[in-house]
């Protein structure tokens, strides 16, 4: 049950992300190359788990970026921060 609750949360978080990068051209297009995606595997990965896991990672990792999708989606940074955490550890 526990694996389900944060894999939704992870969705519900990475949604968000999804959300801000696809208004944000430039910032889409830095997201794709770190990442390694093109257009075409960029669509083929929707919805995956390691794609939601690498955009809360993108954003986990990027601080500015962080808090301007956070005041936008209106979503509390501790909120994320909270999912990167436990996407992190070393159990």
């Amino acid at each position: 049950m526990r694996d389900t609750i944060e894999s939704a949360e992870i969705s519900t978080v990475a949604e968000q992300c999804l959300s801000w990068l696809v208004s944000d051209v430039e910032e889409l297009e830095r997201f794709m190359l770190m990442a390694g995606y093109t257009p075409q595997t960029l669509r083929e990965a929707l919805g995956s788990s390691a794609f939601e896991a690498g955009l809360v990672d993108y954003f986990g990792r990027n601080e500015p970026l962080l808090l301007a999708m956070c005041a936008n989606a209106g979503m509390p940074v501790e909120r994320v921060m909270r999912v990167w955490h436990r996407m992190n550890r070393q159990d």
